[in-house]
């Protein structure tokens, strides 16, 4: 007897067969993920950060094993892919189930001799009117879908019959189930609530409240609350350790607050966040003729839970220097109309004015400890002189008393 066994030559057949395998799977999984990322425009300044949110991050040079991982975590993949691949899911799973069960259906009626049941007498057929594959998928598609015309159906006498139904009745429900699953699950997906959510489209520096501040301005289109709203913002630069290190993407924390504070906002109407630069501020070197030329992308992250759905979302967006204006304002946005209603003008909602704004912050620092120097030196002077001609009232002035001659007569 003969044992056939492989030469190297065809093992490197095998092996190079289930490279090419693997590598199909590959190309498969990045074609995948190449319709899921967001394009970017030949010309543009790429960010990490769309404006709508998405991130544009691409993963490269991964093992070919890890892609097995989008199959393990399937209901994730399935949630997150566009819906046209839900929509050829939903097709092909429903048809292809279909299609499967009537091949079973026509093995048994063609093994059973229901094929050329009309020809002999006393058959017990298997299932009634299934007489071709086409009158077997029809069977098929009327048991998982219980229509039940009536014309076909199984007549009890064959038990591989019933085995098949109550298989076909599981499967069917199974895929139900899952379809319906998907699709509720994509329709509720929390960053369908974060499409309702507005930022500006730039950012601007100027002074409030006596200080230099970045505000950017956010609105709520929908009237439902964003329970528990909290904003924060990340920088992203490349910097340069004191070992030498390059750290390309390094993140530092931007704290935004608004005049009712960071936490817990109530968020019915538009908002102006602000972020006040100061000696710890990211920008407190910058000033208005450096600012276009610098090299960084500010993220503004708004967490919330949705009221009406309790499910939390996360809104972004981001902003590059050539998105600040320095030395512009809001325009205001918010009126009260005539029947006593606040009424919100969102053409104006991204739109700023010129106002007056120092070159940069630390000349602005200077100017005001130079003022604030004047100011206590002013107030010094004012105590001296209010010594000298009383504190207590000011119209009095004291004078000189010389001793006088006793004139006291007895």
């Amino acid at each position: 007897m003969k044992v056939w066994t492989p030469s190297r030559g065809s093992q490197l057949v095998l092996i190079r067969s289930k490279g090419a395998r693997m590598a199909g799977i590959c190309r498969m999984f990045q074609w995948f993920q190449g319709h899921t990322q967001p394009k970017v425009h030949p010309g543009r300044k790429s960010r990490l950060v769309t404006k709508d949110g998405r991130c544009n991050i691409e993963f490269g040079n991964r093992e070919a094993g890890k892609h097995l991982a989008y199959l393990v975590d399937m209901w994730t993949t399935f949630v997150e892919i566009r819906w046209r691949f839900v929509l050829l899911l939903f097709v092909a799973s429903f048809i292809g189930s279909w299609f499967i069960f009537s091949l079973l259906w026509y093995w048994i009626a063609r093994s059973n001799g229901d094929m050329s049941a009309p020809r002999r007498s006393n058959h017990s057929m298997c299932i009634a009117n299934v007489n071709s594959l086409t009158t077997a998928f029809l069977y098929s598609l009327e048991t998982q879908t219980t229509i039940g015309y009536g014309g076909r159906a199984p007549t009890g006498r064959c038990a591989g019959t019933v085995a098949l139904i109550i298989l076909q009745s599981m499967a069917g429900v199974f895929i139900n189930s899952f379809m319906c699953g998907v699709i509720l699950a994509k329709i509720s997906l929390p960053k369908r609530r974060a499409k309702t959510v507005s930022f500006s489209d730039a950012a601007v520096i100027c002074l409030k409240n006596g200080k230099l501040c970045l505000q950017i301005r956010v609105a709520n289109l929908r009237k439902t609350l964003l329970i528990g709203s909290q904003i924060y913002g990340k920088l992203l630069k490349t910097t340069t350790t004191a070992d030498g290190e390059t750290l390309i993407l390094d993140q530092l924390d931007i704290h935004f607050t608004v005049d009712a504070g960071k936490d817990n906002l109530f968020f019915i109407c538009p908002l102006t966040l602000y972020h006040v630069i100061e000696r710890a501020s990211p920008f407190y070197e910058i000033s208005a003729d450096t600012l276009p030329h610098q090299d960084f992308e500010l993220v503004v992250f708004l967490d919330g839970t949705a009221e009406s759905t309790s499910s939390v979302c996360q809104v972004r967006t981001s902003y590059t220097p050539q998105e600040m204006q320095w030395g512009h304002s809001f325009l205001p946005i918010i009126s009260r109309t005539k029947t006593g209603k606040y009424r919100v003008d969102f053409s104006n909602f991204s739109k700023s004015v010129r106002v007056a704004t120092p070159h940069c912050a630390r000349c602005f620092e200077g100017k005001a400890a130079a003022e604030l120097q004047l100011r206590d030196q002013h107030k010094k002077d004012n105590r001296v002189n209010q010594h000298k001609i009383g504190i207590h009232n000011l119209a009095f002035q004291g004078a000189d008393v010389h001793d006088a001659a006793d004139v006291t007569k007895m």
